[in-house]
């Protein structure tokens, strides 16, 4: 690597961590990293290229789906789902082992196709089921550790915000990485579910007893509440998969449905409709500022060459796609100890992807790979976000949590070794839409 360019690469690396450190907006950090890049290293007209960068980045039509979809979320989450679904479930899985435990698991994934965040997933499910599976003698790490991991599920199972940034960010359909985040988001219910269960018969004697035979007529009526949401999710994700609706066309149909359902709930008032509307516009300028600046950041790193020096580079240490891939991944799981999911994607995009592209590794499958690590990333220490929301509904100290979330940070790890040796989990379903 030339010494220009390594010097570039240290200033880089000192200026985003020194400013992060001192309690600067990620957006700013990378707003003034890339203009001092820019101005220090490099020949071009700063000014004009940052202001024309932002503008460029900022009115994407990609873009569109992002808050749509935020706001949808806003909505139900503002309605009696999180009641219905506790009903609803409960009937169904009270005989298996584990219990109510899988309320936590298949409750975080309905609500993960809901909201796509995995920190308002963990919240709404946690406020929900903490109290009763405390009530019934559920033992608490194991109450814990089944919010805590499935809480992730906010982020692979689509319409997830994270996967709209990472396609923003990297140039990847939308649509592909939503319907190729689908198996793997069912396979780790099913690993979650597994472990619950064994973990439940392991320790027998401190389970409580199981819920009496529900008759299936009554199952029926107690899922009955849930359809109409699950069916709305069902609907927007099955007409992006279809072909019959782009990713935002199917947001706008699912506003309209969520607001439909609201309305028929009678949790829809106007206070809620415009709590949900001032959050959904929070969350989507935020998340817009931090795309736009980091945009600025990419095309400064760019005029300074560093992702093309840097992926020659690797490209010449002859590392395998195997060896390159758990490189990155201890280095977005030590990121994840310090910085959220959004950080991360924009912070290394422009360096980490032409690596990836040079080793041959697909986009779309490497954006779910990442998506999966991000997840690790949220149930670590010292800063991980799900441990937080989690201390907050519980009273727990975040070190009891993170022992908790412990063994679903492993399955997690298993899930990404299970799609690395079979990748058309991830890429089977988005190959058949094309």
């Amino acid at each position: 690597m030339m010494e220009s360019t390594f010097l570039a690469a240290s200033v880089l690396i000192v200026l985003i961590f020194g400013l992060l450190a001192s309690g600067i907006w990620v957006s700013v950090t990378l707003l003034v990293v890339g203009m001092a890049m820019m101005q220090f290293f490099t020949s071009a007209p700063m000014g004009s290229l940052i202001a024309s960068t932002l503008w460029d980045s900022s009115w994407g039509w990609a873009l569109t789906s992002l808050p749509l979809f935020i706001w949808m979320g806003e909505i139900l989450f503002r309605s009696n789902l999180s009641a219905d679904m506790f009903r609803g479930l409960s009937s169904w899985v009270g005989r298996l082992p584990g219990g109510l435990l899988h309320v936590n698991v298949l409750g975080c994934g309905v609500m993960a196709a809901i909201t796509g965040s995995s920190a308002v997933t963990c919240a709404t499910i946690g406020r929900m089921s903490v109290p009763e599976l405390d009530r019934r003698g559920y033992p608490k790490a194991l109450t814990i550790g089944t919010l805590a991991g499935s809480g992730t599920l906010g982020l692979l199972i689509p319409p997830s915000i994270i996967m709209i940034v990472y396609g923003v960010t990297a140039e990847q359909s939308i649509a592909h990485l939503f319907i190729g985040g689908i198996l793997p988001g069912l396979l780790l219910i099913g690993l979650f579910m597994a472990y619950t269960g064994v973990s439940s018969i392991l320790r027998g004697d401190s389970m409580p007893a199981r819920d009496a035979v529900t008759r299936f007529r009554d199952k029926l009526i107690a899922l009955r509440s849930l359809l109409p949401a699950v069916g709305l999710i069902v609907f927007v994700i099955g007409s992006i998969y279809g072909g019959f609706a782009t990713p935002t066309e199917a947001a706008a149909v699912g506003v309209l449905g969520a607001l439909l359902l609201s309305a028929l709930g009678r949790a829809l008032t106007w206070a809620s409709f415009i709590e949900g509307v001032m959050s959904a516009v929070r969350t989507s300028c935020m998340i817009s500022f931090i795309i736009a600046t980091a945009a600025c950041l990419s095309i400064a790193v760019a005029f300074v060459d560093l992702p093309r020096e840097l992926a020659q580079w690797v490209n010449g240490l002859g590392l395998s796609p195997y060896v390159l891939l758990t490189v990155l991944a201890a280095l977005i799981l030590v990121m994840g100890c310090f910085l959220e999911g959004i950080s991360i994607i924009v912070l290394t995009s422009s360096v980490m992807l032409p690596m990836v592209e040079t080793a041959g590794i697909n986009l779309v499958w490497f954006g779910i790979f990442l998506v999966i690590l991000i997840e690790a990333a949220q149930i670590t220490p010292p800063v991980g976000f799900n441990l937080f929301v989690l201390q907050g509904v519980t009273g727990e100290n975040i070190l009891t949590i993170a022992k908790a979330a412990f063994p679903f940070f492993l399955l997690l790890l298993v899930l990404l070794v299970i799609i690395t040796i079979f990748p058309d989990l991830v890429l089977g379903l988005p190959r058949l839409m094309s």
